[in-house]
């Protein structure tokens, strides 16, 4: 029944939920790399010359331990992917997703490998060899190294198997493997040929993918500014985390060869000269596209625009949107989440979020035109301190906080100027909004989340019109059966940020750093009514 009730997702749609599974190991990827981070700073030779005291055996061995650690998600990133995918969009028996996830993985790989035994080109440990094609070692097989794009591709077709035969239904006699058990059975047969075809087609994703490298890195130092335009333009849409892969894992944020391997992706660079004892310093071309680029707006931008919302409000109702502007600039220069702000001008003055959109391009050619080489992926205040600092002055951190005050100052004095001159109504401004904003805070909160989610349920057309509720970072992602039942004014006065009609059926809502506790309270109170 379940299954009928379940409306067909467009390509559009399919992409947004494709984007939103890289969060699950770009989270873990995050985190492993702050690890990394301190680790091998506080374990190298400058760090311990310039503070001896941390030179001692047990305090190195507690620092080598987490540089080991946290090199864990860029030793496994692929099959990380090839895990994440099936498993966030899988509807139903998400377990047997991963699992199947996993299996194929390691299938396609064992198939390349017997390819390229078949045709004589393997057992070598020739290295020209290996390197003239792609060859390398992915969970102890030696296979083409096809890199997280190789990764995704498997992870959506063993998705699409999943949702084909997960309640297959075999005869009699074979329905011991029918239903879910038969995923991880036709994952094998069908990714053992895929692995087969791998080989012959590769090249031309490579050189797709070169391509696309290409085009970027022609365009010198204007090539980070695409990708952080870019990037900021389909955050609304929820497509920023395809351009944001593209650039981190694969060829097209450059190549380079760190400790004797050829690497792929800006991130995987940045991460392999970090965990490499032999290399000194960063690779200017792959921090370009990274943290350091963020950093502008982050840590100066946005907080300068919510100066200028805060001054530009009412002032008999700045105490009441200090909090929310409070929280939106802690959420973005401690956290790296900037929709909390973002969304409060993006609908109603897009103009200004394409200013800002434009800005963050820039800081990001700043930053590389100045020569800074701070890594990672979140453009916070603790990507400044492990990254930056931590590495000493060759990462030229001492830069970025001029460069945050003068887009500091140059975002206050445009958002001031535009939401005065053109009346644009950001918080505090409009009268009748602001006296709907009392109302903001609901008089029955339920939960840990904060939120009154049976009152946002509710004004989501209640649990009978949802038909698959999932979240991001910040945002409930819905598809409903009515979007005439959704109240975009009552779930905006229960303090959703934002809300963001896609098209008659799929619907997000921008929640906050909060959304997954209000996302898992809205599953409880819809499995209840279903019981």
């Amino acid at each position: 029944m379940a299954a009928s009730q379940t409306q067909k997702i467009t390509l559009w749609e399919f992409f947004q939920n494709l984007g939103k599974t890289f969060m699950l190991p770009v989270a873990l990827l995050s985190f492993c790399g702050i690890m990394l981070g301190i680790g091998s700073s506080l374990s190298s030779h400058d760090v311990t010359t310039l503070i001896p005291a941390l030179d001692t055996p047990v305090l190195q061995l507690v620092f080598t331990w987490m540089a080991k650690v946290g090199s864990f998600a860029f030793t496994f990133l692929p099959v990380m992917f090839c895990i994440a995918i099936p498993l966030g969009l899988a509807r139903e028996n998400k377990g047997v997703a991963a699992f199947s996830g996993f299996v194929g993985f390691v299938v396609m790989n064992l198939a390349v490998n017997f390819w390229l035994t078949a045709k004589g080109i393997l057992p070598t440990s020739d290295p020209a060899l290996l390197k003239a094609n792609n060859i390398r070692d992915t969970l102890g097989i030696a296979s083409i190294d096809t890199g997280i794009l190789g990764a995704v591709i498997a992870g959506i077709i063993v998705w699409m198997l999943h949702e084909r035969f997960h309640n297959i239904r075999l005869p009699d006699a074979l329905a011991f493997f029918g239903g879910a058990r038969f995923v991880p059975i036709i994952t094998t047969l069908v990714m053992g040929v895929v692995g087969l075809v791998i080989p012959l087609i590769w090249s031309v994703f490579a050189a797709g993918i070169n391509g696309l490298g290409y085009m970027i890195n022609s365009a010198g130092d204007f090539g980070p500014m695409i990708f952080g335009t870019g990037e900021r333009l389909l955050l609304p849409f929820g497509l920023q985390h395809i351009l944001v892969a593209l650039i981190r894992f694969t060829d097209a944020g450059g190549t380079m060869d760190v400790c004797g391997h050829s690497v792929s992706g800006a991130l995987t660079i940045f991460q392999a000269q970090l965990s490499c004892p032999e290399n000194r310093g960063f690779a200017e071309s792959a921090t370009r596209f990274l943290s350091q680029g963020k950093m502008p707006a982050f840590l100066g931008g946005l907080p300068g625009a919510a100066l200028a919302m805060y001054h530009c409000a009412r002032p008999e109702n700045r105490h009441k949107i200090k909090g929310l502007l409070i929280s939106g600039v802690i959420a973005c220069t401690v956290g790296g989440t900037t929709e909390p702000l973002e969304f409060l001008f993006l609908f109603v003055a897009p103009v200004l979020y394409l200013i800002h959109a434009l800005l963050t391009g820039l800081g990001f050619t700043v930053m590389a035109v100045l020569g800074v080489t701070i890594g990672n992926t979140d453009g916070n205040v603790i990507d400044f301190v492990v990254f930056g600092i931590l590495h000493g002055l060759s990462t030229k951190w001492y830069l970025v906080p001029v460069v945050a005050a003068v887009w500091f100052v140059a975002y206050y004095l445009i958002f001031r100027f535009a939401i005065q001159r053109f009346n644009i109504r950001t918080p505090g401004r409009d009268i009748e909004s602001v006296s709907a904003d009392a109302s903001q805070v609901p008089a029955a909160v339920t939960g840990k989340s904060g939120y009154d989610s049976p009152a946002i349920l509710a004004a989501l057309g209640g649990a009978d019109n949802i038909t698959s509720l999932d979240n991001c970072i910040t945002r409930l992602r819905l598809s409903v059966k009515d979007m005439s039942l959704v109240n975009s004014d009552a779930l905006k006065a229960l303090r959703a940020i934002g809300v963001v009609q896609l098209n008659q059926h799929s619907l997000q809502v921008v929640i906050g750093t909060q959304v997954q506790s209000v996302k898992d309270e809205l599953q409880t109170l819809m499995n209840s009514v279903e019981a």
